[in-house]
């Protein structure tokens, strides 16, 4: 079987997590969606994606291609009736298109927006199936898809002993992978599994109520709480209080303060005491920057707090009002809360803006990777060249005769 997992139009909701991945690169209960569909299915996955992020996640076509909707996460009935499909038929929800599989010849007509010929279409009216259709479902699917992947993951599989020197309730649904060490905390399944991934560290006298995944190589810092469903990609440091919330990867919150009802892209760092408010003080339900209209638009949420795109930071003490949005490589200091939605390569806070240029925020870039003994590649920089023109139009400051300079 060989996978493609295709963005779709409603890709520019996603943004700005998406300006630097495709749709199925976004992570949602312990796996990625990509991870999912692969697991499910057993096969490698490829992408259809925008062409600036091509070279980095390339197209593999054969033969016979699998096309899934990088929407959609995967459930038993769906991935059988994927397995079931003929060559040249097409599963469709609504009108759009959850799954194909195409030959080579026909693929070749998709992507060329060429007419398909003899593709018989099945609707999945009564087959279940979970979706994100707004950037904040996968806060709010969160609870639903960790503990499809907990099962997904785990059945079968013994999990390492945990310590004696823990409280614990609900421990049928604690696992730990090899490696993973937790010390003198405080773990409460009963309302969600617990996650904890290899050589992840749950360190002294953290308090955490399930549903969380804590995955590969992070750690909750000392006196950390967690309230799930939370979701804590690979390699990131958190601590404070925590909430409904993921972090992509490789990302940190190591310090008090309090993120609730939030997404963190990867190579974020929130500074010691920012905090995130995710419930407006008339409780009002929260409007949310829309790349998709370029306006705030209404979400029907009560609770929603941050959204913030891959390398960007904070400094002490920030504060961010209910439903902001940062964008890719912004760096936000000062005090005061700073706009609902500050524009990639933003350097500033409630005091005003300048541009982050780009040499300076690669030299970060590189900083912060070389760290964890990666990389910031040339397909990396190309990537980061395109989202600052795209993005240019946000940058209001710019069209200032004389704009200020960040030093």
């Amino acid at each position: 079987m060989n996978l493609i997992i295709f963005d779709n139009d409603l890709r520019s909701r996603f943004l700005p997590l998406v300006y630097t991945r495709p749709v199925c690169e976004l992570r949602v209960g312990i796996l990625t969606i990509r991870e999912k569909w692969e697991k499910w299915l057993d096969a490698k996955a490829s992408f259809i994606t925008q062409d600036y992020l091509a070279e980095k996640y390339p197209i593999d076509i054969r033969k016979d291609n699998i096309l899934i909707n990088g929407t959609v996460l995967p459930s038993d009935r769906l991935c059988t009736l994927i397995r079931q499909m003929e060559m040249n038929e097409a599963l469709l929800k609504d009108g759009e298109l959850i799954a194909a599989r195409l030959d080579d010849e026909q693929f070749e007509n998709l992507i060329n927006d060429r007419d398909i010929e003899e593709l018989e279409a099945f609707d999945l009216m009564d087959t279940p199936f979970l979706k994100i259709n707004q950037i904040w479902d996968l806060f709010t699917l969160n609870e639903e898809a960790l503990k499809s992947d907990f099962e997904l993951i785990t059945t079968g599989r013994q999990s390492q002993p945990l310590s004696a020197t823990n409280q614990v309730l609900g421990a049928e649904n604690i696992f730990l992978e090899e490696g993973a060490k937790v010390e003198f905390s405080v773990l409460n399944a009963t309302s969600g599994p617990i996650y904890i991934g290899k050589n992840a560290e749950i360190m002294e006298a953290c308090s955490v109520r399930g549903g969380l995944a804590l995955c590969e190589s992070s750690v909750l810092k000392m006196g950390a709480r967690i309230y799930g469903p939370t979701t804590i990609g690979p390699h990131s440091k958190v601590g404070g209080e925590v909430s409904n919330s993921i972090l992509l990867g490789y990302s940190n919150k190591a310090h008090d303060g309090y993120l609730g009802n939030s997404i963190l892209g990867e190579w974020c760092n929130l500074g010691a005491a920012t905090n995130v408010s995710n419930l407006k003080n008339n409780y009002a339900t929260v409007r949310l920057w829309s790349y998709n209209s370029e306006r705030f638009e209404p979400t029907g949420l009560q609770f929603c707090g941050l959204i913030m795109g891959d390398h960007s930071k904070t400094a002490i003490s920030t504060t961010f009002n209910t439903g902001t949005v940062v964008g890719v490589s912004a760096n936000i200091f000062g005090a005061g809360f700073p706009r609902n939605f500050i524009p990639s390569f933003a350097w500033g806070g409630a005091q005003g803006f300048s541009t982050f240029q780009t040499e300076k925020a690669f030299d970060t870039m590189e900083k912060v990777m070389g760290r964890r003994g990666l990389i910031f590649e040339i397909p990396d920089r190309l990537i980061m060249l395109r989202i600052f023109e795209e993005t240019a139009k946000f940058r209001v400051w710019e069209k200032e005769k004389n704009p200020p300079q960040n030093d």
